[in-house]
């Protein structure tokens, strides 16, 4: 299970951070935060071996002591973040990408919506997530 999921714009900015616990709200900022210099390379590095479609999910970003942070890159450059705790054993790779997916196809839904507003479109990911 995911402990912190977090969406992050075109310029590296965050539109949408939720965690589970208020406690280690900073902590999981920081690790997202730190996570955009490896989403970076990984896309750069794909961007100069782009002789076939390239990939959008990005895998194990990093791992730290206590979690595990996985990366996702649409094709409009809207990165998502998904941090899981390093104990859990039983999440698979694809179950990863199939969480990806879910989020992405959440995402698109909400901003393809016509009445969406990007502030008050945050209580309404909320709920999506």
């Amino acid at each position: 299970m995911a402990v912190c999921v977090a969406v992050i714009g075109k310029e590296n900015s965050p539109l949408y951070l939720q965690t589970i616990s208020t406690n280690n709200e900073l902590r999981f900022h920081y690790i997202v935060h730190t996570s955009m210099d490896v989403v970076e390379e990984k896309v750069s590095a794909a961007n100069k071996n782009s002789n076939d479609i390239r990939e959008l999910y990005l895998g194990l970003l990093y791992p730290t002591e206590d979690y595990k942070v996985f990366g996702y890159v649409t094709n409009t450059k809207i990165k998502f973040v998904v941090v899981v705790e390093s104990s859990n054993t039983t999440l698979r790779d694809n179950e990863i990408r199939s969480m990806f997916r879910r989020l992405h196809g959440a995402y698109v839904d909400m901003v393809s919506n016509s009445f969406y507003i990007p502030e008050i479109g945050r209580a309404s990911c909320r709920e999506r997530v």
